[in-house]
């Protein structure tokens, strides 16, 4: 359920990319979007970039939100990805 060409989510990559960017870890980012009012594991973190779990649109909103960029951003599926 919720799978397309074996990935539960579009964003998971991206979100990866935009974290190395801005020097992240994944528990830093967690903690981010704790403080930003969703609760988020960085269990779930990896989960979400590997693509093995799915993301509400709230969570994709406030990962954009804490990553200070535009959530299209996040959406941008790479070649490979298609």
């Amino acid at each position: 359920m919720y799978d397309y060409k074996g990935r539960k989510n579009a964003c998971g990559v991206q979100l990866r990319q935009l974290r190395v960017q801005k020097r992240l870890s994944q528990g830093d980012l967690a903690a981010r979007v704790q403080i930003a009012g969703v609760t988020l594991e960085r269990d779930s973190i990896s989960r979400i970039e590997s693509g093995t779990r799915f993301v509400a649109d709230y969570e994709l909103y406030i990962f954009a939100k804490v990553l200070g960029t535009e959530m299209t951003t996040l959406l941008e599926v790479e070649e490979e990805q298609k």
